[in-house]
């Protein structure tokens, strides 16, 4: 899931891809870098940066990394090509090592100029230490910010001034990023893509609760863009948008992109992601999306509280009974994978609002519930309730919720090892049969109970192999259920075999055949976890 809370306007100098490092050594005047959560990321931001340097294009490169790298191993890949400027891309999931890399590029090269940018180092600058060892930071937008800096700098000029406010440029005055992607960023990466920026809204836990409104880039130059990557062998795409549905319009003009190709090339495997407003769906939107075959589209929709109270006091405007339909109508008349978003923590939240919350929206059956907990990102309204709430944040990233004045800490503690399980079990699709049994009767408290047992049981909330946790889930339910342990071995063995599973469980008696391995020569834009799902609403 994208982060519910991160502002796509914020997106400009970081998310990932790995150059070809043998190809480009030497002195490179200018690199780009950022660490990432995962490799199959590639950063638009970086890309943005780039596409918008102008003469210095050809002096520059892109270099990005993945957290968990060692940090003397990035350091050497990048002094081997002699930058003289350094841009770093900075986010809440790499701010710790992205310190840490800066604080050894200084102490092994002090002349090499570092300039940071990024949403994590765009607000309370004079509090953070990779702002104080870095020589230039740029807050808020920076496509054209870092080029003018850049161009300062590669004419020996040293501005004085160290951080640097961002310019927000006219959206048709920027260089579109999207060549910037390589062949084997489109052959083996998420790619993404953006048709607008900011958010009208002003969800308080969310950074773009700062903008004024959403702004579109030109359509028929945003459109020509997608065209060529489609032409180059693309065929996934992510929208950061905000708010894809919020102008209808443009919307179906995008949707139809996507559907001729589709009708042109049936068998060709398209996937296409947008973030949709949940109370706003009119008839045209509605008559567009079920029109799509199964397996091209996803939808993220943030909910993140039904509570009305709740959204009043942090800003967000949701007609809940609205939101409701639509997503009946979606997992009704479309077959789009829906990914629905929850937040844990809000101000004023309590145990049993979140629950009724979430019992309300597994009602709705989306194929994914997102169980996320709040975080305060730097420069987000949300700070503002922490004395009134007894909001109380980690003092380090993520700044994860730690306990507030309805949900003190151990009840937050098992709340991050449900979210957890909830997304090995439900949210990966491998258990659609047996999901019911431990749903029953309300789905809230009766996984909160599988999640108490199961910690209980293995103290881990990681590394529960596939076999392992269908056998702990036979004990659990078997336990809880003893006279339908019929059933539950059925449900169990066949959502094991149909997700995979080659073993023969210790429960099962009945010989039968095992499923071939999965091919992995074959090519499919769907995700696997959105693929078991999509099968699951056919069986």
């Amino acid at each position: 899931m994208k982060s519910p809370q991160l502002s796509q306007v914020q997106i400009k100098m970081g998310v990932l891809v790995t150059g070809n490092w043998s190809d480009n050594r030497g002195m490179t005047d200018i690199i780009l870098t950022t660490l990432n959560a995962r490799y199959a990321h590639a950063s638009l931001g970086l890309r943005y940066l780039r596409a918008n340097l102008g003469e210095l294009h050809e002096r520059s490169v892109i270099r990005e990394f993945v957290i968990g790298q060692k940090t003397e191993e990035i350091a050497e890949k990048l002094l081997a090509e002699q930058p003289r400027v350094l841009g770093l891309g900075v986010y809440i999931w790499n701010v710790e090592e992205s310190t840490r890399l800066v604080a050894m590029l200084k102490r092994l090269r002090p002349e090499l100029i570092i300039v940071l940018g990024g949403p994590e180092v765009s607000y309370e600058v004079d509090e953070q230490r990779i702002c104080q060892l870095a020589d230039y930071v740029i807050t808020g937008w920076g496509d054209v910010s870092f080029y003018a800096l850049a161009k300062q700098l590669m004419s020996g000029e040293r501005p004085t001034q160290k951080v640097i406010v961002g310019v927000q440029a006219p959206l048709e005055a920027l260089v579109l990023p999207y060549d910037e992607y390589t062949d084997e960023d489109i052959a083996k990466r998420h790619l993404y893509v953006e048709a607008s920026r900011g958010c009208p809204f002003k969800c308080e836990f969310c950074l773009s609760a700062l903008d004024k409104t959403a702004w579109p880039f030109p359509q028929a130059t945003f459109l020509q863009a997608l065209t060529r990557l489609y032409a180059r062998g693309a065929r996934q795409f992510k929208f950061v948008d905000r708010t894809f549905n919020l102008k209808v319009d443009t919307s179906l003009q995008i949707l139809q992109f996507f559907l001729e190709r589709l009708e042109a090339a049936p068998d060709d495997a398209l996937f296409a992601h947008f973030e949709l407003v949940p109370d706003h769906l009119p008839e045209r939107l509605k008559d567009a999306v079920a029109r799509f075959p199964a397996g091209s589209l996803q939808f993220e929709i943030g909910i993140q509280t039904f509570d009305p109270t709740v959204q009043a006091r942090i800003s967000r405007q949701q007609k809940n009974s609205v939101a409701e339909d639509n997503l009946r109508w979606l997992r009704t008349h479309a077959k789009a994978h829906l990914h629905v978003d929850l937040i844990a923590g809000l101000p004023g939240e309590s145990l049993d609002s979140f629950a009724a919350g979430f019992d309300r929206l597994v009602a709705l059956q989306p194929h994914e519930i997102q169980f996320g907990i709040l975080k305060r990102l730097r420069g987000a309204p949300i700070a503002r309730h922490s004395e009134t709430f007894d909001l109380r944040f980690s003092a380090d990233p993520p700044y994860s919720i730690l306990s507030t004045r309805d949900l003190d800490f151990p009840t937050l503690q098992r709340m991050n090892r449900f979210a957890r399980y909830w997304d090995i079990v439900a949210n990966s699709g491998r258990y659609p049969r047996t999901l019911r049994w431990l749903l029953a009767p309300t789905p809230f408290r009766s996984f909160m109970a599988f999640a108490d047992w199961l910690y209980a049981t293995t103290g881990q909330t990681h590394a529960l192999a596939h076999e392992r946790l269908v056998h702990l889930l036979r004990d659990y339910l078997c336990e809880q259920e003893p006279s339908a342990v019929t059933g539950i071995d059925r449900d169990l063995i066949d959502d094991y075999h149909a997700a995979g599973g080659r073993s023969r469980l210790r429960f099962e008696v009945e010989e039968r055949s095992l499923p071939r391995p999965e091919s992995r020569s074959a090519k499919a834009a769907l995700p696997k976890r959105q693929a078991r799902h999509l099968r699951a609403d056919v069986r």
